[in-house]
């Protein structure tokens, strides 16, 4: 029981906690796990192991041998959404500070961009880290909708209930895209969508294919049971091997039903992922290949309308900003679904839990490792075109340095960046699950901005481009290269003090005031608005 226990306490989605009756509801005994409860798991007492979403009560109490585990597992998402949140403040104050060209080269990393000349290394650096944010946050949102899903199922919500959560959040996150163009651009940009909207529609997509799955799932287990023969006399053949949450006894021909269907789902998902991200590069105008000139050889994919754009392609149009259409990233969303399934599914072990996310952040990196090495997957064939590049005509660009091997493509995501950065985030996942939970706990502040997730992201942005303008008027200089948000010339502060001093003062400041929003937040109730920041 356990470790039934352990492995159903994640926090989901962007920004948000499990309640304490979400975890309750989540982890009730006799409940069926997607559906079904295996064995005789569930059968205990309930209060015996019954967690805590508070980190401090869940470590100092003594109720089971398995305690650290039990926050180790509640505590490792909100870790990695926190450390992402820190990566994020990097990223976004270089374009508060217009510190230096915003990307691994002296361009952004877009679909056909021509790259010659690498920006300074630490930008590089930075820039590389970041990467990891948009994939992380898309992930655990979709994570978190199984968690969800399950744990308001139990409580009585009908599929309307919670389709109507989706499309609330799915607006708030959109308003608020609106008031940040206004606000930071000053009136100049009405719609900026810096990630939000894109976590917006994905919620929506991925919440609305549980609810579907939550459907076919039984419909389809009760098909293939209706074509299996039936089971004969044998004793063996007719022991009940799962009980429903009614305690009913179901033969082992319904349970082999149950389990191709729950199997076949998967694979779906699974595919479902894949076409997802690889429609990136079908819809790419250039099919992700560059001339030997400065400009790729385009095909007319691209609609002319910004209404139809925003969906598959970036868009840049006067008043708007959309760097991250939402279908172009839905992949990470329905990946973090098949994740949630995969390990609610039986009563794993934390061990095996652990071990098989590692493995699949290896097997993610080595297909990373293959798209550089046979060149597939990427949204930026021939166009590294720098001077190391030239001097090795006929070379895989990607093999011609540490530079070039890790440069990848981001507006939208290509293969190769889909498979480096989920590599890294569940590679990080793992490290903060094998820390033990006194260690874990306490870092107070990363659970704290773990837990604030969409609060930290609203009030830094506001910060830190008002402090950074406030800086660069001040003390600001001509960079040589255009403002990526604003479209003129540049005037920003490219040192490093500066550069490291505002992002430090940004997050100490934030410090106190997530501990806060999060102790307020636990205040209300598990459908509040509230819960959404």
């Amino acid at each position: 029981m356990a470790d039934r226990i352990q492995e159903n306490q994640f926090t989901y989605g962007e920004g948000q906690t499990m309640n304490s009756d979400d975890v309750e509801i989540a982890n009730r005994p006799g409940q069926p796990v997607n559906g079904r409860d295996y064995g005789t798991a569930g059968q205990q007492d309930e209060d015996a192991d019954r967690p805590s979403d508070n980190a401090e009560e869940a470590v100092t109490r003594k109720p089971a041998a398995n305690t650290d585990a039990v926050a180790t597992r509640a505590l490792a998402p909100d870790l990695l959404r926190g450390l992402l949140m820190v990566f994020m403040a990097l990223d976004h104050n270089v374009l508060a500070l217009n510190a230096w060209e915003h990307g691994q080269g002296r361009v952004g990393e877009g679909d056909g961009a021509v790259v010659h000349e690498w920006n300074r290394p630490i930008a590089y650096t930075i820039r590389t880290l970041t990467h990891l944010c948009a994939p992380g946050f898309t992930f655990l949102l979709g994570m978190g909708v199984v968690y969800f899903g399950r744990s308001r199922a139990r409580l009585g919500w009908t599929g309307f209930q919670m389709v109507w959560h989706f499309v609330i959040r799915a607006v708030v996150l959109t308003l608020l895209c609106v008031l940040m163009g206004v606000v930071v651009s000053g009136g100049s940009i009405w719609f900026l969508n810096v990630v939000l909207f894109s976590l917006a529609i994905d919620y929506l997509l991925a919440g609305l294919l549980w609810l579907v799955i939550s459907k076919t799932e039984p419909v389809l287990a009760r098909g293939f049971a209706a074509c299996l023969p039936e089971d004969t006399e044998d004793d063996d053949a007719t022991q009940p091997l799962l009980t429903m949450s009614n305690g009913v006894k179901i033969s082992a021909k319904e349970k082999w039903a149950a389990d191709l269907s729950w199997h076949l789902h998967n694979v779906v998902l699974l595919a479902l992922t894949g076409v997802t991200i690889w429609w990136n590069i079908w819809l790419s105008p250039t099919h992700g290949r560059c001339s030997a000139g400065t400009k790729p050889v385009t095909a007319k994919i691209i609609p002319d309308s910004p209404i139809l754009r925003i969906w598959f392609w970036v868009v840049q149009e006067i008043g708007a900003i959309s760097a991250f259409p939402p279908l172009a990233w839905i992949s990470f969303s329905i990946l973090g679904l098949l994740y949630g399934r995969l390990i609610l599914a039986r009563p794993w072990s934390v061990k095996t839990i652990r071990l098989a996310t590692l493995l699949s952040a290896l097997a993610f990196g080595l297909f990373f490792v293959f798209t550089r090495v046979f060149d597939f997957g990427n949204l930026s064939t021939g166009c590294l075109q720098t001077a190391e590049h030239t001097a090795h005509p006929g070379t895989n660009q990607y093999l011609v340095s540490p530079k070039s091997f890790f440069y990848i493509t981001k507006y939208p995501p290509d293969v190769a960046f889909f498979s480096f950065t989920m590599a890294a985030n569940l590679l990080l996942l793992t490290l903060f699950d094998v820390i033990p939970p006194r260690i874990a706990s306490r870092f107070s502040i990363l659970l704290a901005y773990g837990t604030s997730a969409l609060f930290f992201y609203i009030v830094h942005q506001f910060m830190l481009f008002s402090l950074g303008g406030l800086l660069t008027r001040l003390y600001g200089h001509d960079m040589g290269f255009e403002d990526p948000v604003m479209q003129k010339p540049a005037i920003g502060i490219d040192n490093l003090w500066v550069y490291f001093g505002l992002w430090a003062i940004t997050l100490a400041i934030l410090s106190p005031l997530c501990h806060l929003y999060s102790r307020f937040k636990k205040t209300k109730g598990p459908n509040s608005i509230w819960r959404f920041f």
